[in-house]
C-alpha cells in the first residue's frame, strides 16, 4: 500500500513540475481595441470614407463578415482557434466581461507603469516622464538568482527605456531605433540594424513592428531568455493617423507574428509546455462616439476599457472568459509573478493576482 501511495504522489509531483511555467513572453499591442478583438472590423468606421483610406472595398475583401464570431476570426485567426482553444481571454464587455485601467489618465507611460507595476503611480502623468521610479516586475524577475541576465524587452516605441527604467535595472531594453545585438551583434542582428537604419521612418520616437519583431524572435532563438517582453505599436500609430485599413491590418499582422512566437515556444525543448504567453494593451479607444476611435485619454469616455489573453501550462484552457467581472490592468504583474511561481514585491504596492487564470 506504501509502494502504491509513493507511486501515486510521485506521478502527481512529475504532472506538477511539467505544467510549471519556467518562462514568460510578456506582448502587447498599443492601444488595440477590445472591440475589434471579440468582434473583428467596426462596419460603422469602415463604412466612414473619412477613414477607409480610399479602398472600402479593401475592409470588406479581408475582414468583412455579416457573424461577428466570423469576423473576428478573419481578423485575428490564431487568436481564435490556438488562443481560445488553449488560453483564456478576458474583457468581452457584452458579457459584463471587464477589464479596465486603474490609472486616470488612460494613455501609454502611465498605461504601461501599471502593467509592469502592479500598481498606479499618479506622479507618471505624461509620455515624456522621466525613468520610472518604481520597480518593474522584468526588473523584479532579473534580481531572482534562477533569472538573473534572462530577462530582456523590444519594443518598437523609445519610452520604454525609461518606462522599464534600462539603467537601473540592467535589463537589455532595445526600444524605438536602438541597435540590437548588443556589442556584438550576430549576422542576422547585423543584417536587421541595417535595414532599421535604412528604412523609412514614419514616426519620429517609433519604428515599425517588423523591425520589433524580428529583433525580439532571434534574441529569443538565439540568446533564450527565461522573460522576454514585445511591445508592439503600429494598432496606436495608424489608428492616430486615422487609417483604420493600416490599423486592422497591423492587428492581424500581430496576429500573426503571435503565431510565430508559439510556433517556435512549441518547438523548442527549453520552451515547449513551459512557456506562458501574457498578451494585452495599455489602454482603449472611443466606441461611443465612432469617430473618436482615433483617441484616448481621460476624455474619450471609454478609453478606460482594455482586454488581455493568457495561455501556457498552468492556465486552465477555458478560452473567451462569459463570466461577468471587474478585473483591472494592476492585477497583470503579480498574476505573471505567480504564474512563474513567484510573489512580485516592492517598495510600492503590488495589486493581486487574477486567481481564475493560475492553478
Amino acid at each position: 500500500m506504501k509502494k502504491i501511495l509513493f507511486c501515486v504522489l510521485l506521478c502527481a509531483a512529475i504532472r506538477a513540475r511539467a505544467q510549471q511555467t519556467e518562462n514568460l513572453i510578456i506582448i502587447t499591442t498599443d492601444g488595440y481595441r477590445w472591440q475589434e478583438l471579440f468582434m473583428g472590423m467596426d462596419k460603422a468606421i469602415a463604412d466612414d470614407h473619412r477613414f477607409d483610406q480610399g479602398d472600402s472595398a479593401y475592409l470588406y475583401s479581408h475582414y468583412w463578415a455579416s457573424d461577428p464570431m466570423e469576423r473576428r476570426q478573419k481578423l485575428m485567426p490564431f487568436f481564435w482557434s490556438t488562443f481560445a482553444s488553449n488560453g483564456q481571454l478576458y474583457g468581452n464587455r457584452l458579457y459584463g466581461n471587464r477589464v479596465s485601467v486603474s490609472n486616470p489618465y488612460w494613455f501609454s507611460y502611465p498605461g504601461y507603469s501599471e502593467i509592469m507595476c502592479g500598481f498606479v503611480d499618479t506622479a507618471i502623468n505624461k509620455n515624456e516622464y522621466k525613468a520610472n521610479p518604481n520597480i518593474t516586475l522584468p526588473e523584479f524577475l532579473n534580481r531572482q538568482p534562477k533569472l538573473k541576465g534572462r530577462v530582456a524587452a523590444f519594443g518598437a516605441w523609445d519610452a520604454f527605456n525609461r518606462i522599464l527604467n534600462e539603467e537601473r535595472s540592467g535589463i537589455p531594453v532595445v526600444a524605438g531605433y536602438d541597435l540590437t545585438g548588443g556589442k556584438a551583434p550576430n549576422a542576422n542582428e547585423q543584417l536587421i540594424n541595417a535595414m532599421m537604419t535604412d528604412m523609412h521612418k514614419e514616426w519620429r520616437e517609433e519604428c515599425f513592428d517588423v523591425i520589433t519583431h524580428y529583433a525580439a524572435m532571434e534574441h529569443l532563438k538565439t540568446r533564450r531568455p527565461r522573460v522576454l517582453y514585445i511591445a508592439y505599436g503600429e494598432t496606436d500609430e495608424w489608428a492616430h493617423g486615422r487609417q483604420y485599413r493600416s490599423y486592422l491590418d497591423a492587428a492581424h499582422q500581430f496576429d500573426a507574428w503571435l503565431k510565430q512566437i508559439w510556433d517556435f515556444v512549441q518547438s523548442d525543448p527549453q520552451y515547449r509546455n513551459k512557456t506562458t504567453l501574457f498578451v494585452t494593451t495599455d489602454h482603449g479607444r472611443g466606441n461611443n462616439q465612432k469617430e473618436k476611435w482615433t483617441s484616448h485619454g481621460a476624455a474619450i469616455e471609454d478609453a478606460y476599457q482594455i482586454w488581455f489573453g493568457v495561455m501556457g501550462p498552468n492556465t486552465p484552457a477555458t478560452g473567451e472568459m462569459k463570466t461577468e467581472m471587474q478585473l483591472y490592468q494592476k492585477q497583470f504583474a503579480q498574476t505573471m509573478a505567480k504564474l512563474m511561481g513567484y510573489t512580485f514585491t516592492a517598495d510600492h504596492p503590488v495589486a493581486e493576482e487574477i486567481r481564475s487564470a493560475i492553478k
